[in-house]
């Protein structure tokens, strides 16, 4: 009998996937743990392999989008006749993949993280026309994917990788102008563009959010930070101004735990646990890595562990359990010279920081100015959860936490 091929389920909070692109045409061969079609999640896009050889027919195009268990196609052993009119197949919602077992390529809506942390900038990108050349030319699933979005020809390409093979740096490296428009103007969305305008659409839509800006004064943080750096500087430990927000924030949030929660229709659920999700900018779009249980942790863990998570960001290699799990999120524009924005939830979460960046500012002591370091912070947080009050009170913990950082805070 033919074997079913499924969209695979990926992580228990998927809820459809889209059949980004078949990698065996309609009617070819293909053997057994060969890739077989690119799955698009809103989490992740990963590779699918085949589970049996045989000859494959497909039930859905690519584009397609359908649930977890749908079956999208069929595969033929050789001796098997092929019939006219294929069978649909019956679902299989239980059907899913080991979330350990594949590279990230993408992940859901995030903005930009602060330059200081190991943010990588996106470059700018042409159109050209990429064809089928994308698939005869060895490249990385990562670099095909990119090229795609970007309309980037491999054959053109000279990869630096084992035996020729270009990789994702490769693709990344390419210096291109801004997507070219077809005839009538418009550009396709797509990929994750496309998943990024459906998320911030439904997160407007579906919740009531307000965002107040708070002024602080970094003199006492940078002083910190430069201390710590010059101390810890043999452990190969390097704190950046994020790190030092993230343990602030973390513990604003045990304080004030209903920015720590999720709206559930007419309940919350409350978290004991604070997983700080860290917004990374990257080349093909935003991502969202989590740092688990961050009141676990002192400073020298976060640090390390947010610097491998950015670090595996831009290199393709997180996880599905690396995005999922987010309590509240991190979001800065500071190194584009922003002083304050409105940042959207991601939701279910009730929350999000944003963060400009770091500027000369003066007080006032009595009638005589002082000059000092400022940055503003930006809460968006959702009024039906909380009020404006208390939303406030959040901040200035935040707030003081920072102006007056001791060991006791940042737990070194």
């Amino acid at each position: 009998m033919p074997k079913e091929i499924y969209l695979v389920k990926v992580g228990m909070t998927m809820t459809e996937g889209t059949v980004d692109e078949w990698y065996v045409r309609d009617g070819d061969l293909v053997e057994e743990g060969a890739q077989l079609y690119r799955l698009e999640t809103e989490k992740v896009n990963m590779d699918v392999d085949a589970e049996s050889s045989g000859t494959v027919k497909h039930i859905v195009p690519s584009g397609t989008t359908m649930h977890p268990g749908d079956v999208i196609g069929w595969i033929y052993a050789q001796e098997e006749s092929i019939p006219d009119e294929l069978p649909s197949g019956q679902p299989n919602p239980n059907i899913e993949v080991d979330n350990t077992d594949f590279d990230q390529e993408n992940a859901s809506s995030a903005m930009p993280a602060e330059s200081d942390n190991r943010a990588h900038s996106a470059t700018q990108a042409s159109r050209q026309d990429s064809g089928s050349n994308s698939r005869r030319v060895a490249s990385s699933p990562a670099a095909r994917r990119l090229a795609k979005e970007r309309g980037i020809d491999l054959a053109s390409l000279t990869g630096t990788g084992p035996r020729g093979r270009i990789t994702l740096e490769d693709v990344e490296s390419v210096d291109t102008a801004d997507a070219q428009p077809s005839d009538d103007g418009l550009v396709p969305m797509t990929g994750l563009r496309k998943v990024i305008a459906r998320r911030m659409t439904d997160s407007l839509r579906g919740s009531a959010q307000l965002t107040m800006n708070m002024q602080v004064a970094m003199d006492n943080c940078i002083a910190l930070r430069s201390r710590l750096n010059e101390e810890w500087a043999a452990d190969d430990v390097r704190v950046a101004f994020t790190d030092l927000i993230i343990v602030a924030t973390a513990n604003a949030l045990i304080v004030h735990p209903s920015l720590n929660a999720f709206l559930h229709d007419d309940h919350l659920q409350m978290h004991e646990q604070v997983n700080m999700g860290i917004a990374v900018a990257l080349p093909e779009g935003l991502i969202v890595p989590v740092i688990q249980d961050v009141n676990s942790k002192d400073l020298i863990e976060i640090s390390r562990e947010s610097a491998d998570l950015a670090d595996r960001a831009r290199d393709g290699k997180l996880t599905l359990g690396d995005v999922e799990g987010g309590t509240f999120t991190i979001s800065s524009l500071g190194m584009y010279g922003v002083d304050s924005f409105t940042p959207i939830i991601n939701p279910p979460q009730s929350g999000i920081l944003g963060v400009g960046g770091i500027r000369d500012g003066v007080r006032w002591e009595a009638e005589r100015p002082v000059k000092e370091k400022q940055m503003n912070l930006s809460l968006t947080w959702d009024h039906r959860v909380l009020d404006g009050a208390p939303a406030a009170e959040f901040l200035a913990t935040l707030k003081d936490s920072l102006e007056n950082p001791d060991d006791s805070t940042f737990s070194f």
